[in-house]
Protein backbone atom coordinates (compact mmCIF):
# COMPACT_ATOMS: atom_id res chain seq x y z
CA UNK A 1 0.00 0.00 0.00
CA UNK A 2 1.32 3.41 -1.01
CA UNK A 3 0.14 6.35 1.10
CA UNK A 4 0.80 10.10 1.19
CA UNK A 5 0.57 12.14 4.40
CA UNK A 6 0.44 15.93 4.01
CA UNK A 7 0.22 18.80 6.49
CA UNK A 8 1.96 21.84 7.89
CA UNK A 9 5.03 21.54 10.14
CA UNK A 10 3.80 20.25 13.50
CA UNK A 11 0.41 19.11 12.17
CA UNK A 12 1.18 15.55 13.26
CA UNK A 13 1.68 13.88 9.88
CA UNK A 14 5.02 12.40 10.88
CA UNK A 15 3.70 11.05 14.19
CA UNK A 16 0.65 9.48 12.59
CA UNK A 17 2.70 8.15 9.67
CA UNK A 18 4.93 6.34 12.19
CA UNK A 19 1.88 4.53 13.60
CA UNK A 20 0.73 3.32 10.19
CA UNK A 21 4.30 2.56 9.08
CA UNK A 22 4.90 0.22 12.00
CA UNK A 23 1.49 -1.40 11.64
CA UNK A 24 1.87 -2.11 7.91
CA UNK A 25 5.63 -2.73 8.06
CA UNK A 26 6.32 -0.27 5.24
CA UNK A 27 8.86 2.58 5.38
CA UNK A 28 7.92 6.11 6.29
CA UNK A 29 9.74 8.38 3.85
CA UNK A 30 9.98 11.84 5.34
CA UNK A 31 10.96 14.50 2.83
CA UNK A 32 12.53 16.52 5.62
CA UNK A 33 14.57 13.59 6.93
CA UNK A 34 15.99 12.54 3.57
CA UNK A 35 16.87 16.15 2.77
CA UNK A 36 18.55 16.62 6.16
CA UNK A 37 20.45 13.36 5.66
CA UNK A 38 21.71 14.64 2.32
CA UNK A 39 22.68 17.93 3.96
CA UNK A 40 24.48 16.09 6.76
CA UNK A 41 26.40 14.05 4.18
CA UNK A 42 27.49 17.24 2.44
CA UNK A 43 26.33 16.23 -1.03
CA UNK A 44 25.80 18.86 -3.71
CA UNK A 45 22.03 18.58 -3.42
CA UNK A 46 22.30 18.33 0.34
CA UNK A 47 24.17 21.62 0.71
CA UNK A 48 21.60 23.37 -1.48
CA UNK A 49 18.80 21.88 0.60
CA UNK A 50 20.46 23.02 3.84
CA UNK A 51 20.71 26.61 2.64
CA UNK A 52 16.99 26.68 1.81
CA UNK A 53 15.89 25.02 5.06
CA UNK A 54 18.03 27.33 7.19
CA UNK A 55 16.35 30.29 5.50
CA UNK A 56 12.87 28.87 6.13
CA UNK A 57 12.25 28.42 2.39
CA UNK A 58 11.13 25.38 0.43
CA UNK A 59 13.81 23.26 -1.18
CA UNK A 60 13.64 23.40 -4.99
CA UNK A 61 11.62 20.72 -6.75
CA UNK A 62 14.51 19.23 -8.71
CA UNK A 63 16.45 18.52 -5.49
CA UNK A 64 13.48 16.98 -3.68
CA UNK A 65 12.37 14.87 -6.65
CA UNK A 66 15.87 13.56 -7.34
CA UNK A 67 16.49 12.47 -3.76
CA UNK A 68 13.02 10.95 -3.47
CA UNK A 69 13.40 8.87 -6.64
CA UNK A 70 16.55 7.31 -5.23
CA UNK A 71 14.82 6.50 -1.92
CA UNK A 72 11.73 4.89 -3.49
CA UNK A 73 13.97 2.66 -5.62
CA UNK A 74 15.40 0.97 -2.50
CA UNK A 75 14.36 -2.63 -1.67
CA UNK A 76 12.33 -1.82 1.44
CA UNK A 77 9.80 0.09 -0.68
CA UNK A 78 8.79 -2.90 -2.81
CA UNK A 79 5.71 -3.67 -0.69
CA UNK A 80 4.68 -0.07 -0.22
CA UNK A 81 5.68 3.16 1.51
CA UNK A 82 4.37 6.30 3.15
CA UNK A 83 5.41 9.64 1.70
CA UNK A 84 5.55 12.10 4.59
CA UNK A 85 5.32 15.66 3.24
CA UNK A 86 5.50 14.95 -0.49
CA UNK A 87 4.30 16.33 -2.88
CA UNK A 88 4.24 19.98 -1.82
CA UNK A 89 4.10 21.61 -5.23
CA UNK A 90 2.45 21.03 -8.60
CA UNK A 91 5.76 20.00 -10.26
CA UNK A 92 6.35 17.47 -7.46
CA UNK A 93 2.83 16.03 -7.91
CA UNK A 94 3.38 15.84 -11.66
CA UNK A 95 6.74 14.14 -11.16
CA UNK A 96 5.05 11.56 -8.93
CA UNK A 97 2.48 10.88 -11.64
CA UNK A 98 5.28 10.41 -14.17
CA UNK A 99 6.88 7.75 -11.95
CA UNK A 100 3.84 5.53 -12.68
CA UNK A 101 3.41 4.71 -8.99
CA UNK A 102 -0.10 3.87 -7.79
CA UNK A 103 -1.07 5.94 -4.75
CA UNK A 104 -3.81 4.27 -2.70
CA UNK A 105 -4.71 7.15 -0.37
CA UNK A 106 -3.70 10.76 0.18
CA UNK A 107 -4.16 12.14 3.70
CA UNK A 108 -4.11 15.85 4.55
CA UNK A 109 -4.02 16.73 8.25
CA UNK A 110 -5.50 20.15 9.03
CA UNK A 111 -4.61 21.81 12.36
CA UNK A 112 -4.99 25.42 13.54
CA UNK A 113 -1.84 27.57 13.27
CA UNK A 114 -1.80 28.30 17.03
CA UNK A 115 -1.88 24.58 17.83
CA UNK A 116 0.95 23.99 15.37
CA UNK A 117 3.12 26.64 17.03
CA UNK A 118 2.53 25.06 20.44
CA UNK A 119 3.39 21.60 19.15
CA UNK A 120 6.52 22.67 17.30
CA UNK A 121 7.93 24.44 20.35
CA UNK A 122 8.11 21.08 22.12
CA UNK A 123 9.32 18.99 19.21
CA UNK A 124 12.68 17.23 19.38
CA UNK A 125 14.45 15.24 16.66
CA UNK A 126 17.29 12.74 16.94
CA UNK A 127 20.34 14.14 15.18
CA UNK A 128 21.47 10.59 14.49
CA UNK A 129 18.53 8.66 13.00
CA UNK A 130 15.92 11.41 12.57
CA UNK A 131 13.35 9.88 14.96
CA UNK A 132 10.83 12.48 16.18
CA UNK A 133 9.70 13.18 19.75
CA UNK A 134 7.70 15.76 21.68
CA UNK A 135 8.39 16.77 25.28
CA UNK A 136 4.65 16.52 26.14
CA UNK A 137 2.95 14.21 23.62
CA UNK A 138 5.72 11.75 22.79
CA UNK A 139 8.73 12.14 25.11
CA UNK A 140 11.81 9.95 24.84
CA UNK A 141 12.37 7.54 27.73
CA UNK A 142 15.51 9.45 28.72
CA UNK A 143 15.36 13.21 28.27
CA UNK A 144 17.63 14.37 25.47
CA UNK A 145 18.37 10.82 24.27
CA UNK A 146 16.82 8.90 21.36
CA UNK A 147 15.04 5.64 22.24
CA UNK A 148 16.02 4.03 18.93
CA UNK A 149 19.72 4.79 18.49
CA UNK A 150 20.82 6.60 21.64
CA UNK A 151 21.65 9.79 19.74
CA UNK A 152 21.02 13.28 21.10
CA UNK A 153 17.57 14.81 20.57
CA UNK A 154 17.68 18.43 19.47
CA UNK A 155 15.50 21.37 18.38
CA UNK A 156 15.98 21.82 14.64
CA UNK A 157 16.66 25.27 13.27
CA UNK A 158 13.57 25.02 11.07
CA UNK A 159 11.46 24.39 14.21
CA UNK A 160 12.36 27.75 15.73
CA UNK A 161 9.23 29.96 16.12
CA UNK A 162 10.26 32.60 13.60
CA UNK A 163 11.17 29.99 11.00
CA UNK A 164 7.93 28.06 11.57
CA UNK A 165 5.82 31.13 10.80
CA UNK A 166 7.66 31.63 7.52
CA UNK A 167 7.33 27.94 6.61
CA UNK A 168 3.60 27.94 7.39
CA UNK A 169 2.92 30.82 5.03
CA UNK A 170 4.96 29.27 2.22
CA UNK A 171 3.62 25.73 2.68
CA UNK A 172 -0.04 26.65 2.95
CA UNK A 173 0.06 28.60 -0.30
CA UNK A 174 1.92 25.75 -1.98
CA UNK A 175 -0.59 23.15 -0.72
CA UNK A 176 -3.52 25.31 -1.85
CA UNK A 177 -2.19 25.48 -5.40
CA UNK A 178 -1.19 21.80 -5.50
CA UNK A 179 -4.49 20.55 -4.11
CA UNK A 180 -6.52 22.62 -6.57
CA UNK A 181 -4.47 21.22 -9.44
CA UNK A 182 -4.62 17.52 -8.51
CA UNK A 183 -7.84 15.48 -8.20
CA UNK A 184 -6.66 12.84 -5.72
CA UNK A 185 -6.44 14.82 -2.48
CA UNK A 186 -8.68 13.98 0.49
CA UNK A 187 -9.21 16.65 3.17
CA UNK A 188 -10.33 15.58 6.65
CA UNK A 189 -9.71 16.58 10.27
CA UNK A 190 -6.87 15.23 12.36
CA UNK A 191 -7.94 12.25 14.50
CA UNK A 192 -11.01 11.38 12.41
CA UNK A 193 -8.83 11.35 9.32
CA UNK A 194 -6.21 9.03 10.74
CA UNK A 195 -8.85 6.74 12.20
CA UNK A 196 -10.31 6.40 8.70
CA UNK A 197 -6.90 5.54 7.26
CA UNK A 198 -6.23 3.04 10.04
CA UNK A 199 -9.61 1.40 9.40
CA UNK A 200 -8.81 1.26 5.69
CA UNK A 201 -5.44 -0.35 6.35
CA UNK A 202 -6.94 -2.72 8.92
CA UNK A 203 -9.43 -3.96 6.35
CA UNK A 204 -6.53 -4.80 4.07
CA UNK A 205 -3.90 -6.05 6.51
CA UNK A 206 -5.78 -6.82 9.75
CA UNK A 207 -4.21 -4.67 12.47
CA UNK A 208 -5.21 -2.18 15.14
CA UNK A 209 -3.36 0.98 16.16
CA UNK A 210 -3.72 3.87 18.59
CA UNK A 211 -3.16 7.58 18.08
CA UNK A 212 -0.54 9.76 19.73
CA UNK A 213 -2.46 12.99 19.03
CA UNK A 214 -6.16 13.71 18.82
CA UNK A 215 -7.62 17.09 18.04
Amino acid sequence: MNLIFLGAPGAGKGTQAEVVSEALNIPQISTGNILREAAKNGTEYGLKAKAAMDAGALVSDDIVIGILKERIAEDDCKNGFILDGFPRTVPQAQALDEMNIKIDKVVEISVADETIKQRVSGRRVCEGCGASYHIEYKPSKVEGKCDKCGGATIIRKDDQPETVLERLAVLMESYRITRSSQPFFVNCCNSLLINAVIQLCAAVSGFSASLFWAS
